[in-house]
């Protein structure tokens, strides 16, 4: 069986983190979000994929090539401008047999519940993952009876049931029919969940299959939930072909506890102190004297400094935070210089759920999304709920907060 992952989106609401990246490649515990569902897929059994792209198609491509190196067969399907869903499905019409999967490549669901999916399905049509959530408003709901689905409905402000589409269907050929005779939908797309309605109107039965494990991200502060998550469910013995537990060099008085990946060439100095789950990536320079706290991953080629804590943060590759800087609750894009003695404010004092732009983040500590390309010179200061744009520059002791556009300039 084949499985279709759509990946052509860029993701808006992920901004600035997908301006030079589309989303399903932002990383959560040191990976693609895509490649935690891919090798979820391949527990289940599946080895061929077709991988819809679009938007920065070139770094999905170059970072998975044939997917060899992951015991996959991989091919690309381009689609050109981002329509929606069900226009990115018409472009594999005719690379599928008559049931395959298709799953949305921003979301990763577990091995177990995909198979349970497949189980569900098998012999007796579409089948669709389902979860149930809180906040249903947010997604597509899903209304039931018995083990068909009677109605999907996008995003409405007004739920009549707490299930919500997983972006996870066993489908067969009858949906491309419905596909074509899918209109635009009031976003201005050609959706799935339309074309799915179209046969249910029909009277062809679609079922659906509850899904428990799944993790999806709609904006930044998102990531650290579903970081800390990840790094939480990671055996790194169990996982040692993906999680290398030590392939740095330690030096003398470097303290490991918990669970500890290290990347080849990483370099850990003396005194460091890094209390697990902590993932560190390849050609890194950690020290001396750091303090990596837990559920931080720290992508390849990066260098942390004297006396730099760290605590549950994401920090992309090629990233310098040299000396006597505090980052908590952050996500930091690639190519940052962030300057001596820069603190990351990531607690309100009244001890409030922080906002971004007016929008709660429902966190109580998160610290600030800094885009790619981002300086901040010495002792500077930025706030709890902060959102910095690529290419910005923050001078010397500058306080800054709030959300600051792409290339701005602050001294």
């Amino acid at each position: 069986m084949k499985a279709v992952v759509l990946a052509a989106g860029e993701g808006r609401r992920m901004r600035p983190l997908t301006f030079v990246r589309p989303k399903v490649m932002l990383p959560i515990a040191g990976k693609p979000i895509i490649e935690h569902l891919l090798i979820e897929l391949k527990k289940a059994g599946i080895s061929d994929f077709i991988i819809v792209v679009g938007y920065h198609d070139e770094t999905i491509r170059d970072y998975f090539s044939d997917g060899s190196v992951w015991g996959l067969n991989i091919q690309y399907v381009t689609q050109r401008q981002q329509l929606g869903t069900a226009n990115a499905l018409m472009k594999v019409e005719d690379l599928v047999e008559d049931t395959f999967l298709m799953l949305n490549g921003d979301t990763i669901v577990d091995a177990g519940d995909i198979r349970q999916l497949i189980g569900t399905g098998a012999g007796r049509g579409i089948t669709m993952g389902v979860i149930e959530v809180d906040n249903p408003e947010e997604y597509g709901v899903v209304e039931t009876e018995g083990e068909r689905v009677t109605r999907i409905t996008e995003k409405t402000p007004e739920p009549h049931s707490k299930l919500v589409n997983a972006g996870v269907y066993l489908l067969n050929r009858h949906v491309f029919g419905a596909l074509k005779e899918t209109g635009l939908s009031k976003r201005g797309e050609f959706e799935l969940t339309d074309s799915l309605q179209l046969l249910i109107d029909s009277g062809e039965t679609v079922r659906w299959s509850r899904i428990k494990n799944w993790i999806d991200v709609s904006y930044p502060w998102d990531l650290l939930r579903a970081n800390e998550f990840m790094m939480s469910c990671i055996d790194i013995n169990k996982d040692k072909d993906t999680y290398p537990v030590i392939e740095g060099n330690l030096e003398e008085g470097v303290t490991l506890k918990g669970k500890v990946a290290i990347g080849s060439d990483t370099i850990i100095k003396a005194g460091t102190y890094i209390e697990g789950p902590v993932i560190i990536g390849a050609n890194c320079e950690i020290g001396p004297n750091c303090y990596i706290r837990a559920s931080t991953a720290i992508g390849d080629n990066c260098r942390i400094g004297n006396a730099v804590e760290i605590k549950n943060s994401i920090i992309m590759h090629d990233t310098k935070i040299p000396h006597l800087s505090y980052v908590g609750d952050s996500v930091i894009a690639s190519h940052c210089n962030i300057g001596a003695g820069t603190k990351i404010a990531n607690l309100r004092f009244d001890d409030a759920t922080i906002k971004v732009a007016g929008r709660d983040t429902g966190r109580r500590k998160f610290g600030a999304i800094l885009g790619d390309g981002v300086k901040t010179g010495i002792n500077a200061s930025i706030d709890a709920g902060t959102i910095i744009g690529n290419n910005t520059l923050i001078g010397p002791g500058a306080f800054v907060y709030g959300y600051i556009k792409e290339k701005s300039r602050i001294f």
